[in-house]
C-alpha cells in the first residue's frame, strides 16, 4: 500500500511537472520552482512518519528511476539508517560504494592477543572482516545493524529492549545449537536516577555477545582489566563470569554508598529536634536509598541465578566453575546486607514519622492550652454581653466598668496559664524521678 502511494506520487509529480514545464505563461520558472517545492514536501511528509525499514522496502520494490528520485526526499540525518535496510546491489545504484556506518551505536569487538583483549572500533560493515572476535558488544543497535552484525556471524541478534517481559523461566537458556541465552539486568547507579539496564548475552562458537541499549560502568571496568592484565580471560566464558562479577562489585560499591547516605540520614534523626521540612527531605533520601537498595537485591538476585545456570549447564572449566562459586559467596554475602539495610530503613523511617506525630502533638497541645486558657474569658466575654451586665453595672460609668471587666477576664486567664505550666511542671519532675529510679 505504502509503495503504490509512493508510485502514484512520483507518477502525479512527473505528469504535473511535465505539463508546467511544457506551457508558456508569465513567471513561469517561479510557478515551475513552486510546483516542485509542493511536491517534494508531500513526498518528505511521507517520509517523516514511515518507519526506515519501510522506505527501505519501499526502494527496494521501486523501479531505478523512481527509487533515485524518492531517495534524493530521505533527509541527510536518515540516510544512513536507511542504507542498513536495502540491500547491496539497491545501495550501489543509490550512492555507489558508500557503506552503511554505525551512527549512533557503539560496536567493539574483542581479540584475545597475547593473554591481553585488543579492541576493535567498528565504524562500518568492513571492519568485520577478517577479524576473530571472542567478544562482540553492540550497544544501542538498530534492529537493521543487529541482524547485518548477527546474519555475518551466523546467528539472530535480539532487541535487550524486547527481553525485559520474557518469564524469569525462559531467561536462562540452551538452543538446539548449543548457543547459550542469558536475559539478565545490570545496575546502573546514578544519583537521582538509578535504574537496572537489560542486557542480553549470547554465546555462540566461542565468541560472546553482549546487547544493551546503554553505556554501564561494570563494561567500562571489565574491558580496561582485560585489556591491562596479561591472563585475566582466557575465552568467552571467562569473560561472561567476570562481567557478573563485576556487577555484583559494582552492587557493593552501591551498598557502600546507601550505608553513608543512611548513616547522615540517622545522625539527623537521632538529633534533639526536626522540623517538618527536615522530615519531609529525609523521608525522601530514606525512599530513594530503599529503592535503590530493593534493585540492587532484585539483580543480585538475578544473577545469582544466572550464575547458577551456567554452572548447571557443565560449560565450564572447573576453575570457572570455582570462580562462578565465589561469586554465589559474594552475592550471599550482599544479600545480608541488603537485608540490614531494609531493617535500618523500616527503623528510620518509623523514627522520622514518630518526629512528625511529636510535632503534631505539640501544635494540637498549643491549641489545647490555649483554648483552656481562654475558654473562661469566653464565658465572660459571654456575660459581659448580656443585657444584665448593663443592669449590675447600673450608675457606674461605662469605661470604669468595662475596663474593670477586661483586667477581671486577663487575670483569670493569667492565673489558668500559670496553672497549666506549673501542672505541666510538676508532671515533668515526676517522669524524671520514675527515670531515675
Amino acid at each position: 500500500m505504502s509503495m503504490d502511494k509512493v508510485s502514484e506520487m512520483l507518477k502525479k509529480q512527473r505528469r504535473v511537472e511535465g505539463m508546467v514545464h511544457g506551457q508558456v505563461m508569465p513567471k513561469h520558472d517561479v510557478i515551475e520552482t513552486l510546483v516542485q517545492r509542493q511536491h517534494s514536501a508531500e513526498l518528505q511528509n511521507f517520509i517523516a512518519v514511515t518507519p526506515s525499514a519501510g522506505i527501505g522496502e519501499i526502494l527496494e520494490g521501486l523501479p531505478v528511476e523512481d527509487a533515485a528520485l524518492f531517495w534524493q526526499q530521505v533527509p541527510d540525518s536518515r540516510q544512513n539508517e536507511v542504507l542498513w535496510e536495502v540491500s547491496d546491489a539497491c545501495r550501489e545504484q543509490l550512492v555507489g560504494n558508500r557503506e552503511p556506518a554505525f551512527d549512533q551505536t557503539q560496536v567493539n569487538a574483542f581479540e584475545l592477543r597475547e593473554g591481553k583483549l585488543q579492541q576493535i572500533v567498528i565504524e562500518s560493515r568492513k571492519n568485520l572482516e577478517g577479524i576473530r572476535p571472542i567478544w562482540i558488544d553492540l550497544v544501542n543497535a538498530t534492529r537493521a545493524e543487529r541482524s547485518y552484525v548477527g546474519l555475518h556471524f551466523g546467528l539472530l541478534l535480539p532487541d535487550p529492549g524486547d527481553m525485559t517481559d520474557l518469564e524469569v523461566s525462559t531467561r536462562f537458556h540452551i538452543e538446539d545449537n548449543a548457543d547459550i541465552y542469558l536475559h539478565s539486568n545490570f545496575l546502573l547507579d546514578r544519583e537521582g536516577n538509578s535504574r537496572s539496564i537489560a542486557v542480553v548475552f549470547i554465546v555462540h562458537q566461542g565468541i560472546l555477545f553482549s546487547l544493551r541499549n546503554e553505556d554501564l560502568p561494570v563494561f567500562r571496568l571489565q574491558r580496561k582489566r582485560a585489556q591491562t592484565q596479561p591472563g585475566y580471560v582466557t575465552d568467552c566464558n571467562d569473560l561472561l563470569l567476570d562481567l557478573y562479577g563485576a556487577d555484583v562489585e559494582y552492587s557493593a560499591d552501591s551498598l557502600e554508598g546507601i550505608y553513608g547516605t543512611l548513616g547522615k540520614v540517622g545522625r539527623q534523626v537521632l538529633s534533639e529536634a526536626i522540623s517538618d521540612r527536615e522530615a519531609a527531605a529525609i523521608l525522601s533520601d530514606i525512599a530513594e536509598e530503599e529503592d535503590l537498595n530493593g534493585r540492587i537485591r532484585g539483580n543480585i538476585l538475578d544473577s545469582q541465578r544466572a550464575i547458577n545456570f551456567l554452572i548447571r549447564s557443565k560449560i565450564l572449566a572447573p576453575a570457572q566453575v570455582e570462580d562462578a562459586r565465589q561469586i554465589l559467596q559474594n552475592i550471599e554475602s550482599l544479600n545480608n546486607h541488603t537485608s540490614f539495610l531494609f531493617d535500618k530503613i523500616n527503623f528510620l523511617m518509623d523514627a522520622t514519622i514518630g518526629f512528625i506525630n511529636i510535632n503534631q502533638n505539640k501544635r494540637v497541645n498549643q491549641l489545647t492550652v490555649f483554648g483552656v486558657v481562654f475558654m473562661p474569658i469566653n464565658i465572660l466575654a459571654g456575660v459581659g454581653g448580656m443585657s444584665e451586665f448593663s443592669m449590675m453595672t447600673h450608675g457606674v460609668p461605662w469605661p470604669l466598668a468595662y475596663g474593670g471587666f477586661l483586667v477581671c477576664a486577663s487575670l483569670i486567664g493569667a492565673l489558668t496559664y500559670v496553672a497549666l505550666k506549673h501542672s505541666e511542671g510538676r508532671q515533668a519532675k515526676a517522669r524524671k524521678f520514675m527515670q531515675t529510679k
